[in-house]
């Protein structure tokens, strides 16, 4: 269970790092784009994650993962002006959840938490968040190729060079690491 706990760490800081190598390469215009009144620019949602980061994982085990103190909707609506108030309020939500996790055991995972009055297991609370957080960030990376065109640097395998990047793969022996380790080698002072 403690790999479990390690595991879900190194998944949160992979996506994160997703989220920081599309901020690096956006203009604070770009990040407060929107492509019509319906849809969120990246701003509004690093809003929306910072604000449910900080109200799920705030005293985590001991209140309610929905504070009384968060408006959501708010989330949605933009009140920033620049690039600084993103960044930050995106690291605090990443600060927050680092520290809820990493001060988590074994025993902690089967105890009971509560989202909005419906009981979770802290492992089932976890996974729930492992998969709120990259559909979003998933948002994030697309408005951000959207933006650059042509210019975007991918964050992944670049077209037409999956048979190289397998063939460097296969050249190895087998091995058991996450697969994110080649990912955030170098990177984890900048995780939160």
């Amino acid at each position: 269970m403690d790999n479990f706990l390690a595991t879900c760490i190194k998944q949160f800081q992979y996506y994160k790092s997703l989220g920081d190598k599309t901020f690096t390469q956006l203009s604070t215009e770009q990040l407060f784009w929107h492509p019509n009144d319906s849809s969120n620019s990246i701003a509004l949602i690093v809003k929306h994650l910072g604000g449910n980061m900080l109200s799920r994982w705030t005293d985590f085990l001991s209140t309610d993962g929905e504070k009384e103190n968060r408006n959501r909707d708010q989330e949605f609506e933009n009140s920033w002006t620049d690039r600084d108030e993103l960044i930050t309020y995106w690291n605090a939500g990443w600060a927050c959840l680092f520290q809820a996790i990493e001060s988590l055991g074994e025993e902690d995972l089967v105890k009971i938490i509560y989202i909005r009055n419906q009981g979770h297991t802290v492992m089932e609370a976890i996974l729930r968040q492992l998969a709120h957080y990259p559909y979003h960030i998933g948002q994030i990376v697309y408005i951000g190729k959207i933006c650059l065109d042509d210019k975007w640097s991918t964050l992944s395998i670049p077209k037409g060079h999956s048979a190289s990047y397998n063939k460097e793969k296969f050249s190895h022996e087998k091995q058991q690491q996450h697969f994110t380790s080649e990912f955030l080698k170098g990177n984890q002072e900048n995780m939160y």
